[in-house]
């Protein structure tokens, strides 16, 4: 048998050395410390920041002056950030962009959160993206986010994950009285306006009945952040998995964390644009907002801001906007489902990714009939296989689910409609959008070693 003739997946414990394993595992462990500094949109541009600036980056304005070898960044609104490094080619061959997101499914507070009932305090929530709602019940978790008072003060919250904080909880129905709830499906055994957080039971002293215990903890909160009710009108406090990313098994090489989707890809597309310096293009990072409630708003993929700085670079380098445009390639950097031999029924096994054979490449997502997707064309699958193979990555394909049954939406179809040839490609996840999702660690680093393949060739 000719195996030239073939195609098997590679996997990268096969075909890799002792020293590139242990390279992958010590990449991790500043992708672990990203993790646990970025739960929200608003942390992870923070942290990014810092990085971009200790790597020589500086923030940008419209209309500045801009030469080959400058390295920018965009902070939109501390929830959306744009960094980008001016190569020293012609601009009008394009910008390569590798556009991620930094927003994660989660449980958001109402605007009025707070109310007392049957001896407890709890607050108020609202889904926030694609969450399996039975999976946050019984489980620690912590507050972050922000409070901006009247005045335009801004106090940060955040208390659940340090091992002096207290955490937070929903409570969940005991199976001595769960009968009827159990004969409800998974979808609707948990409904969305039980998703209340447990804030506390201790009355404040000489409180009026009713409302002492919700009293004691708008005196604590108070006491500790300087607020009052009514500021939580102005607030964004999101609730969050309590803990920090950890490693998984005996082997240690799996990573388990809150927020993988999209941040194991956020994370890569940075180093690879820091160690990228020596590229002859223009290359731009993309960490957007809301792509798990479908990239609308001001923060959002689909905001105009995106066209706005890529044309503000090419009027700064005396470029044709068009031919940039047409020129330009992305990488949209977003996660994929990985094969779970579990629920082995949901796949086609033909075509899915599998765990530790690299970073996957889906040339098409939507639903059903390709609904809803950038279908990348052939040719630019064609040149992104030859970068690979050029810079010896392992990678691979693989469809979200079978037909008719799997699906989803990434940035990418707003990026192509600029004229942008784009693909997803990004890291296999195992318990995509549960509270705490698990990836492999040598996947992630195959992540980076693509994305910097795609900012040098």
């Amino acid at each position: 048998m000719n195996k030239k003739l073939t195609y098997t997946k590679k996997n990268f414990y096969k075909e890799s050395t002792e020293e590139q394993i242990n390279a992958a595992f010590e990449y991790c462990k500043g992708y672990a410390e990203y993790l646990d500094g970025s739960k929200t949109e608003r942390e992870a541009v923070k942290y990014s920041i810092a990085l971009a600036e200790a790597n020589g980056y500086k923030p940008y304005s419209f209309g500045m002056e801009i030469k080959a070898g400058d390295k920018y960044y965009y902070n939109n609104r501390s929830r959306c950030l744009f960094l980008f490094r001016v190569g020293s080619e012609d601009i009008n061959n394009g910008i390569r962009i590798l556009a991620s997101h930094i927003d994660s499914p989660r449980l958001d507070f109402k605007q009025m959160p707070i109310y007392e009932d049957g001896g407890f305090c709890f607050a108020k929530t609202r889904y926030y993206g694609g969450v399996r709602k039975y999976q946050w019940v019984a489980l620690p978790l912590a507050l972050h986010g922000v409070i901006v008072k009247k005045d335009g003060s801004v106090v940060d919250v955040k208390i659940g994950d340090d091992d002096n904080d207290p955490i937070f909880y929903i409570n969940d129905l005991l199976p001595h009285l769960a009968q009827e709830q159990s004969q409800k499906t998974l979808a609707t055994a948990i409904p969305a306006e039980s998703l209340n957080i447990l804030l506390g039971s201790r009355p404040i002293a000489d409180g009026e009945d009713g409302k002492a215990i919700k009293m004691n903890i708008l005196t604590l909160i108070n006491e500790k952040y300087g607020v009052e009710e009514e500021d939580f009108l102005s607030a964004d406090i999101f609730v969050v998995p309590a803990g920090g990313a950890r490693d998984v098994g005996f082997d240690r090489s799996l990573m388990s964390a809150y927020g993988h989707d999209d941040k194991v890809c956020a994370y890569p597309s940075l180093t690879a644009l820091f160690e990228s310096d020596d590229s002859e293009h223009t290359v731009m990072v993309v960490l957007a907002d809301k792509e798990e409630i479908g990239s609308d708003g001001n923060t959002g993929m689909k905001s105009e801001l995106f066209t706005d700085i890529m044309q503000s670079i090419c009027a700064g380098l005396g470029g044709n906007y068009f031919a940039m445009k047409a020129n330009s390639k992305c990488l949209s950097a977003d996660v994929t489902a990985c094969f779970d031999p579990n629920f082995s029924e949901c796949y086609d096994q033909k075509n899915v990714t599998r765990i530790n054979c690299g970073v996957a490449m889906s040339k098409y997502t939507g639903h059903g009939g390709k609904s809803g997707t950038n279908d990348a064309p052939a040719e630019y699958v064609a040149w992104i296989r030859k970068i690979m193979a050029d810079h010896g990555v392992i990678w691979q394909t693989g469809d979200m689910g079978r037909n008719d049954l799997g699906g989803g939406g990434t940035v990418a179809k707003y990026i192509a409609e600029h004229n942008i040839e784009t693909v997803d490609l990004g890291v296999p996840v195992i318990s995509m959008h549960a509270p705490y999702e698990v990836v492999s660690k040598v996947d992630v680093y195959c992540a980076h070693k693509a994305f910097l393949a795609f900012c040098m060739a």
